[in-house]
């Protein structure tokens, strides 16, 4: 289907799920509309008058489909595209960040409430995280350098269970099995054991064979998190997490084989064998954890102090090696706060956050599987520091006005050992960099706010960047940077029974990271001169029917959200190639999703969401390029008591009924045409969920 061309099909449909809130207590499926409040700030404030470009996804939109992927959800979001490869293999683009992105995230900071998960070398292991045990996700959309340190895609705030100010003491198992041996287990239990002390507990088992050769996976969690208001104006929070996961890399196709066969692995060369014959995988067996204190000092200063560290040991078998990653980091983050209600409410934050990483990386010889004789072997450090400062005051509680800076400093420090062992440390010192921003955001009428915002994005290279497979420290690299200029509107109509958000911006960002393959399918990365990242994003969601409990029809919910993409190479040249002005790879024009909860009588429900993307450039010299696709899930629900305490939840889902056939997570500038990565044809789910 070619890209829809009619503006006012656009705005009729333009929404998104984010801002709506979480269930009725007494309810498995009623949705609750209300003006969304957002902490992604360092303070809690209304989402109508928040300066920058926010959404906020609930635990119902993101187990509205399948509960063991975080993709349906996410996907809600304007400007946000999630994607996978294979069942655990996440890739993660915030406004045009996955060009950097071969698999994981980059560009994006990730927090689990007030604990940064993203690690001193700039990884984020999104992928251990169980979506059952996620309460909350806040996306905070654009470059924000000021207060969460190098970033130019933006940011994500992780609420888990157990930190939600208002928790019912509640216990649920979940069962569901499905299509290509998939099977879960989820267990969760969150109690308010009194008015000082909550606490969650949730733990979870995922395996699926997947659908291509080599792709199957197995995900064990373990999440914690304890909250004690131990005084009146003080409380200490712990979060503690482990995951063990593996997941089979099955590599890209060339589009004969995706034709001819999409289930298979990537097949064997005249050169170099097959993903299934390296057994090509990735586990990781990671512990994070931390805890926060909170005080309030006086009636108008308070202070939060965060430590925390983590620990993963990684094993890759690839293609053409086999690698050993054992990476730990410890880290700080701690601000004042200042805030005054008097004629004029206004606040300030001073703050600091640091980290430090250690990284030893080995690569050996893959014979099937099996590690055999040493390539390389280095050992990295990674130290990052940024300082920041900010302000807001609120004028006639009307206008708003808000303005940042933060001072970043990073440098890299590693030795080789092998195959020719460095007498000392060499260094990579990116600089110090002032990362300011301006906002502001002005209530044109009680329920109509306008904004407007200047911000500085920065991020230095990532230690998987650097220290790619192609086992070579990269000195050349150099951070990307650039300026978001953003306006936006936000209107809440009908009494709030909807919610109506565009946002245009202008990012024009300096030495883009670019991911390249050798000859041999290695991974490389160099800087891509100037960039031009222009979009659009609209949203809307609300009540068509209103919640009822009179009526057979109990209550229709509808979200939908249009992102548009001009994004384009501005000087850009590899060797004798000129790439100027082409489409930047793996960014798709258009990217439309509309979403539908139905609540009938007898607690019976039903979800449905469909995905429109547009074709993707696989490449920098737009060659080649993806189709574009029409994506439909589907689920339906039924809710019953065994007794007043005791509740039950029955539903059935259905992935692709359109049974489309489309690649997901493409390779992008991958060696020999090996852009394909199917995605699963028609295939279905259905479990048991008890309530307690």
């Amino acid at each position: 289907m070619s890209v829809i061309k009619s503006p006012l099909y656009c705005l009729l449909f333009i929404t998104s799920s984010l801002y709506a809130q979480e269930a009725k207590k007494d309810s498995l499926t009623a949705y609750q509309l209300e003006t969304a409040q957002v902490s992604g700030y360092l303070t809690k404030q209304a989402l109508l008058t928040t300066a920058g470009s926010v959404s906020v996804v609930g635990q119902n939109t993101l187990l509205s489909q399948h509960s063991a992927s975080l993709l349906p959800g996410l996907n809600t979001v304007p400007g946000l595209r999630m994607e996978e490869r294979s069942p655990g293999s996440y890739r993660l683009a915030l406004r045009g960040s996955l060009i950097r992105s071969p698999f994981g995230i980059r560009n994006v900071k990730v927090y689990i409430d007030e604990f940064p998960m993203t690690d001193a070398g700039g990884n984020t292991y999104l992928n251990l995280i169980d979506p059952a045990s996620i309460a909350q996700i806040e996306v905070l959309k654009g470059p924000d350098g000021s207060i969460f340190g190098p970033n130019s895609g933006g940011v994500l705030v992780i609420k888990p269970n157990g930190f939600q100010r208002e928790i019912e003491s509640k216990t649920s198992l979940n069962l569901a099995g499905g299509s290509f041996g998939f099977a879960q287990q989820q267990f969760s239990t969150q109690h308010q054991v009194n008015a000082k002390y909550r606490f969650s507990f949730d733990q979870s088992f995922t395996r699926t064979d997947g659908y291509r050769e080599n792709s199957a996976l197995n995900k064990k969690t373990f999440q914690t998190a304890h909250e004690w208001n131990y005084k009146p104006k003080a409380s200490l929070k712990l979060f503690a997490l482990y995951s063990d996961l593996n997941y089979q890399t099955p590599g890209g196709l060339t589009l004969a084989q995706y034709q001819e066969n999409p289930r298979a692995a990537r097949p064997a060369t005249a050169t170099t064998p097959s993903a299934k014959q390296q057994k090509a995988a990735i586990d990781n067996k990671t512990f994070y954890g931390g805890i926060s204190h909170q005080i309030q000092i006086s009636n108008k200063i308070s202070n939060t102090t965060t430590v925390f560290g983590s620990s993963s040991k990684i094993e890759n078998p690839f293609i053409t090696n086999y690698e050993f990653r054992d990476e730990q980091n410890l880290g700080y983050r701690s601000y004042f706060s200042y805030e005054s209600k008097n004629s004029i409410d206004w606040q300030i934050q001073i703050g600091t956050e640091g980290q430090k990483g250690w990284y030893d990386i080995a690569n050996y010889d893959n014979n099937g599987g099996i590690a055999a004789d040493k390539q390389a072997s280095d050992k990295l450090e990674n130290w990052q520091n940024f300082y920041f400062a900010r302000t807001k005051m609120t004028l006639a509680n009307r206008w708003t006005l808000e303005g940042a800076i933060g001072l970043n400093q990073n440098q890299i420090a590693y030795k080789q050992l092998y195959p020719t062992a460095s007498s000392q440390k060499e260094q990579i010192n990116f600089g110090t960099n002032w990362m300011p921003k301006i906002a502001t955001s002005y209530l044109l009428a009680p329920n109509l706010a306008l904004r407007g915002s200047i911000s500085s994005g920065f991020s230095t290279p990532t230690i998987a960047e650097v220290r790619s497979s192609d086992n070579l420290i990269n000195t050349e690299l150099k951070p990307e940077s650039g300026y978001n200029h953003e306006v936006g509107l936000r209107w809440e109509w009908m009494n709030r029974r909807f919610i109506t958000d565009f946002s245009y911006y202008q990012y024009q960002m300096d030495n883009a990271i670019i991911r390249q393959l050798n000859t041999d399918g290695i991974e490389y990365y160099q800087n891509a001169g100037k960039v031009k990242q222009k979009g659009f994003e609209s949203s809307i969601m609300g009540y068509i029917i209103t919640p009822n409990t009179e009526n057979f029809i109990q209550g229709l919910y509808i979200n939908s959200s249009v992102t548009y993409n001009h994004y384009r190479f501005g000087n850009y040249q590899v060797e004798d190639e000129n790439y100027d002005n082409n489409k930047l790879t793996a960014v798709p024009d258009w990217v439309i999703v509309h979403a539908a909860n139905l609540d009938l009588a007898h607690r019976i429900g039903f979800n449905i969401q469909h995905n429109y993307t547009s074709k993707i450039p696989l490449n920098d010299a737009n060659t080649a390029f993806s189709e574009a696709y029409h994506l439909v899930q589907a689920k339906l629900h039924w809710g019953f008591k065994f007794s007043t305490q005791l509740q039950a939840q029955v539903y059935l889902g259905v992935d692709n009924p359109l049974n489309e056939k489309y690649s997901l997570g493409n390779d992008i500038n991958a060696f020999g045409g090996r852009y394909y990565n199917a995605a699963p044809t028609r295939n279905f789910f259905g479990g048991l969920k008890l309530s307690y």
